[in-house]
């Protein structure tokens, strides 16, 4: 091997002093190489373009970046099977907490009791970072049919329709789903569901008067509701939404069991460090306290409130309960 010449020395002196000083400042290693490297989240979507999660995760993405020192934002729709795939992709990605998944209770809560292999475990393959909203799941009409109340489309569908109907859903095996299973059970009608990939193709057949009606979120169906193309008629939870005082809960209609909201949030695949989740979660905290990010959301639908990861879990865990009970007493088997 060859001897180092004399200019050699200098620059290998120098790296051996770099190396180091790198090894006596271990302790500091990881934050900046966090710091460094935070250019990017990937930020996974489970609905298609066009829908109101997508349009939440937009949002919160726009501006979290200040927050996160201009960190860069790529919203990634994997639309398919109820958030099956996102959540499949989440599990798969590496987890160093630039890659999350911003979802709601479906995914979360309900796929893994409907599907036999949903090819994730929540408990043990992801970690709450934030929660950031409660929502309604609502019955909307399309415009062109006729009736303007629950009471109304029951006749209806008794009367001219032989008794038959069909609702689109954003999701098979869904929250929406087990409403329309109730809605036909308590009406004595024959109310069938029809799965979309997500709302927004379900809400173009709305539109399109393709189908009757439909079952979806409050984002989903509140600016055509507004616009007058869709009706709500009946909303989830124990009380009416702010945005629509005039519509009556399912409880008021003779419905009970739907009086627990769904909730969104953000989680990352299990393992990924603590520290970056945290500093993600601090600036959605902030985010969600700006006046204009709040009444975005609010006039979407969604009921803001921030949950640290903590609390998140806990809601997870709460909700997923409540519904274990509902879709095991009604005799869903999972396929």
């Amino acid at each position: 091997m060859t001897a180092p010449t004399q200019t050699d020395r200098p620059s290998i002196t120098r790296r051996r002093a770099l190396q180091g000083l790198a090894a006596s400042a271990g302790v500091l290693a990881a934050p900046m190489l966090w710091a460094q490297s935070d250019k990017t989240y990937r930020l996974l979507v489970g609905f298609p373009p066009g829908g109101g999660t997508d349009a939440v995760a937009r949002l919160l993405a726009e501006k979290l970046k200040p927050e996160l020192g201009g960190a860069n934002f790529l919203v990634e729709n994997k639309a398919g099977a109820g958030g099956q795939l996102a959540a499949q992709a989440l599990k798969a990605a590496p987890a160093d907490g630039h890659t999350l998944f911003l979802t709601h209770d479906h995914t979360i809560s309900i796929l893994p009791l409907v599907v036999k292999t949903p090819g994730f475990d929540p408990a043990h393959d992801f970690v709450p970072v934030a929660g950031f909203a409660t929502f309604a799941n609502a019955l909307a009409l399309s415009g062109g049919t006729p009736a303007k109340s629950v009471a109304e489309y029951v006749q209806w569908v008794k009367t001219s329709q032989g008794g038959k109907s069909a609702l689109g859903i954003p999701a098979p095996a869904s929250v929406p789903e087990f409403m329309v299973k109730v809605l036909a059970q308590k009406f004595g009608v024959d109310l069938i569901s029809a799965p979309y990939r997500g709302s927004a193709p379900m809400m173009a057949d709305m539109l399109g008067n393709q189908i009757a009606g439909g079952v979806g979120s409050i984002p989903d169906l509140i600016e055509n509701h507004r616009s007058g193309k869709v009706r709500v008629v009946a909303v989830m939870g124990d009380k009416r939404q702010a945005l629509l005082p005039d519509v009556p809960t399912l409880a008021e209609v003779g419905v009970s069991g739907f009086e627990e909201l769904p909730y969104y949030g953000v989680f990352a695949p299990a393992g990924a460090p603590k520290e970056g989740l945290d500093r993600f979660s601090e600036a959605l905290a902030r985010v969600l306290a700006q006046a204009e990010v709040k009444e975005r959301l609010t006039n979407m639908g969604l009921s803001v409130g921030y949950m640290n990861a903590a609390q998140l879990g806990a809601r997870e865990r709460a909700y997923t309960a409540v519904w274990t009970k509902i879709i095991r007493a009604s005799g869903f088997q999972p396929a």
